[in-house]
């Protein structure tokens, strides 16, 4: 299995509770969805499984490891292992294009290596194929705090893809991108774990594109798991019933044109 968790719990330190009663397991190689309304725990969620987060109560086992609820994290060979797109990226502004990118594979590389590629990128030919594929490759040597916020995304996305990663996590991955170039990356994330038989989890609001990408979708709301089914299962009615009203007047559910503003076939991402 890729990750079990079992009834896994997170409360915060003030008394909040972010996840309740969680049981949820990947088979490596799966591509998996998680939608909700927002502050439903779908980034939560992910940390726990990419254990940036220690859950409170419960058990889980991440790529073959049991990780014990502590403050130490997991240990870093098992960290290089993962790799998580994050909403906004964590890549310091200054910071060249190409060496944010050849940071996913610092978990790999000895401690010289990684210095000396902060000095002089130690594969520019790397950095720039992964670059290629999200459609930066004129970025390489640009300074991250040149991009905008969409671009920023594709190159967190790159450096999750020059990781070589056999569990990917990403919460939002296309958040900041328009409605073709967010399709056109999902499908390649998607690729991309097929043919590496990794894992992928995302983290979607935009409904369709998960609907239309990913085989297996999870429902979360109040920290708890709503339901997991086959695309193919997940109804109108299942929809309403997970995302509810969101205010007096308005409908508890937005159709396509609403959530994502292009049509979706169902073979989209296929």
């Amino acid at each position: 299995m890729s990750f079990v968790l079992e009834d896994v719990g997170l409360a915060h330190a003030g008394g909040g509770i972010a996840l309740r009663g969680i049981t949820l397991a990947a088979r490596q190689g799966e591509a998996i969805a998680l939608i909700g309304p927002s502050g439903a725990g779908k980034t939560t969620l992910l940390s726990v499984i990419g254990t940036a987060l220690s859950p409170s109560q419960g058990r889980r086992s991440v790529l073959g490891a049991a990780v014990p609820a502590s403050h130490e994290g997991a240990p870093r060979p098992l960290r290089a292992r993962i790799g998580t797109v994050h909403q906004a990226p964590p890549i310091p502004p200054r910071q060249r294009v190409v060496t944010a990118v050849l940071a996913g594979a610092l978990g790999r590389w000895p401690a010289w290596k990684a210095l000396a590629s902060l000095l002089y990128p130690q594969d520019i030919a790397g950095a720039h194929e992964a670059l290629a594929r999200v459609q930066l490759a004129d970025k390489l040597f640009v300074r991250c705090d040149q991009l905008s916020g969409g671009q920023l995304q594709r190159v967190g996305i790159a450096r999750v893809l020059y990781q070589k990663a056999e569990l990917i996590l990403a919460d939002e991955p296309v958040a900041a991108l328009d409605p073709a170039l967010a399709l056109s990356t999902v499908q390649l994330l998607v690729r991309e774990a097929a043919v590496r038989g990794a894992t992928l989890v995302a983290s979607l609001h935009a409904v369709e594109l998960a609907l239309s990408c990913f085989p297996r979708i999870v429902g979360i709301r109040d920290g708890a798991i709503a339901f997991d089914l086959p695309a193919a299962e997940v109804t109108e009615a299942r929809l309403q019933a997970l995302y509810g009203s969101s205010a007096p007047g308005m409908p508890a559910w937005q159709p396509a044109a609403a959530t994502f503003a292009m049509p979706l076939s169902a073979s989209a991402c296929r």
